[in-house]
């Protein structure tokens, strides 16, 4: 008896070796907690075959309780028994898959073992029995409400010794030899096989309390990494930012390198090959340019997928998501291993949920961006409607034009009236049209040409119609500060020049000015941050600017140049008409 434990004990031993190395198979645990009919045919499959190599490997007995100790047990005399651990196979298959699974796991392996016997009717019995013992496993074992991890090692062991019990009264009532094959073999059986179902289930429940507490540990971190990271992307994807946000995600990950990128260049990189993938340069990886083009989660696993166009690059694998705004990328999140083997499906998992939450934090900070500069340009708006300063210059304008030309004044009253509507107009609408904004502009040339008679030359040349948009004051801002800082003292010969015109899919307005130019210190901070100056608090170029970089994009922002001829203020915007028409008839001025 001593020998026929042992001998058990080897079998069973490499039935748990074999359960160790299925759990670390992802597809196997996938089938654990599906309730659909694939993942309970797959789980049928597996147990079936771990009952088919029970028996296989099973130790014969003959009449005379002698044992042979075979390989592998493909046949069986009809007088001959085995002694295997195809019940902890059915048990076990009960006990995780429910009646269903067990029952057809059971009714598989009594087949196969009636098979080796050659179907002889001494052998008949395992069919019902094996059967049976998977039905009730299922059934009596199986709690319908809630996972099989619950279940407690000697919870196990108690199914698996009831389980083969049942077993051991098949073989004393149906078995030839009956009490004497009894006598022998089930106190081996009954207690190896049930330690090994305990071993068996605790190898599992064991692993997927392993897994749960670690995506446990990964949820928690990843709650205090985007808690800390939304402050930053509040305030939009750029580099200040995201250089904050790499030294975050690189804190609560394992990942060797983080990077943040928009759509052309590197806004932060933290970690491994920082001294080529510079924050503020082009895009050195074309994994990255494909991410941005395709819109796709883009993996790579060795250094030729990464594609990084310097020839000592540490990074070895990557995950590269797309960050998207608005239906379109914005950028990319990017996270480096410099050893391929440490890229796992939970990384890939975890850098693929990061991007979702700040594409979403992002977006915020987009929309309260936008809410802010809104409340900027009312505020504004206001500001110039009570402004005493603007209003009392325009009213004495009127007043001493009242004395001389009675007409002339009445038309200037109806100038500064209709400057005061489009404020109103501008502070509710994020677009207007030309036309509009046109008469906006002459309203506030009127008023400053009657102050200022001679001093200043505006024109204004259009080849596109009245009905195109574009956001309000954004002529008005571009011409008021020409006119208030260009020209400094000089009194006449002051010129500023509007062009409108369209160019492919973009509408293009040029402000130029023959003024005394700008440093090229100071013209690197326009639009960029406010400026102050003796005639303002320099922020309506800063507004203006963020106003067409959130309402469009990158390349709809202010573009300077100049020189001591004048200066030249560029913008480029997309082309639409009132009621979301394109024009596509009108060439480039």
């Amino acid at each position: 008896m001593l020998y026929l434990t042992i001998l058990m004990t080897e079998r069973v031993g490499f039935v748990i070796i074999c359960a160790f190395l299925l759990v670390n198979i992802p597809a196997f645990r996938r089938c654990l907690f599906a309730q659909t009919l694939t993942a309970k045919l797959q789980l049928v499959v597996i147990f079936s075959l771990f009952a088919i190599m029970a028996n296989i490997t099973g130790i014969e007995i003959d009449p005379a309780n002698e044992l042979h100790n075979k390989v592998l047990l493909t046949a069986v005399s009809h007088d001959y028994s085995v002694v295997n651990a195809r019940i902890l196979a059915v048990t076990t298959a009960g006990i995780i898959g429910g009646p269903w699974v067990g029952g057809s796991v059971g009714l598989i392996a009594g087949l196969h073992r009636a098979f080796q016997a050659g179907f002889a009717s001494e052998a008949w019995f395992y069919i019902p029995s094996s059967t049976l013992i998977g039905l009730l496993s299922g059934y009596l074992y199986k709690d319908k409400n809630s996972s099989f991890t619950v279940m407690t090692p000697w919870r196990s062991f108690i199914v698996g010794l009831s389980m083969e019990s049942i077993q051991m009264i098949f073989v004393f009532l149906f078995s030839p030899t009956g009490w004497l094959l009894v006598r022998y073999i089930a106190v081996p059986m009954i207690l190896i096989s049930s330690l090994g179902t305990s071993i068996f289930i605790s190898i599992i429940t064991m692993y997927l309390r392993q897994e749960e507490e670690t995506r446990a540990t990964q949820t928690h971190s990843v709650l205090k990494l985007t808690n800390q990271t939304l402050p930053y992307f509040r305030n939009g994807l750029n580099v200040k930012s995201a250089q904050q946000v790499v030294r975050i995600i690189k804190k609560y990950t394992n990942f060797d390198a983080i990077s943040i990128t928009d759509r052309n260049t590197i806004l932060a990189h933290i970690g491994a090959g920082s001294d080529h993938h510079i924050s503020g340069e082009t895009i050195v990886t074309t994994l990255s340019e494909s991410v941005i083009q395709s819109g796709q989660v883009k993996v790579a696993r060795n250094a030729e997928e990464i594609g990084c166009s310097h020839i000592d690059c540490p990074l070895q694998a990557a995950i590269v998501v797309p960050l998207r705004v608005a239906d379109r990328v914005a950028g990319t999140l990017k996270m480096y291993y410099t050893d391929s083997w440490k890229l796992t499906p939970v990384e890939i998992q975890l850098a693929t949920g990061l991007s979702g939450i700040f594409a979403n934090q992002i977006a915020l900070g987009d929309a309260e961006m936008q809410a802010r500069l809104v409340r900027d340009a009312e505020i504004k708006s206001l500001q110039a409607q009570v402004n005493p300063h603007f209003f009392f210059n325009a009213i004495n304008t009127i007043s001493a034009m009242m004395r001389r030309d009675s007409d002339k004044a009445r038309q200037l009253l109806l100038q500064l009236s209709t400057y005061f509507r489009s404020n109103l107009i501008g502070a509710r609408e994020t677009q207007i049209t030309l036309a509009q904004e046109r008469q906006q502009v002459n309203a506030y040339l009127s008023l400053e040409m009657t102050r200022f008679p001679g001093k200043y030359d505006v024109q204004l040349h259009t080849t596109v119609s009245d009905d195109v948009l574009l956001p309000p004051f954004t002529i008005q801002v571009l011409v008021e500060n020409a006119l208030k800082h260009a020209f400094g003292e000089r009194k006449i010969g002051n010129y500023v020049i509007i062009d409108v015109y369209q160019q492919k899919d973009r509408l293009i307005i040029t402000v130029k000015d023959n003024g005394q130019g700008i440093s090229p210190d100071l013209i690197k901070r326009l639009g960029q941050q406010a400026v102050p100056s003796k005639h303002g608090s320099g922020t309506a170029l800063h507004n203006l600017n963020q106003r067409l970089i959130g309402l469009y994009d990158k390349k709809s922002g202010l573009h300077f140049t100049s020189s001591n001829q004048g200066t030249t203020v560029s913008i480029s915007i997309p082309f639409t008409k009132k009621g979301g028409q394109v024009n596509e008839s009108l060439n480039c001025g």
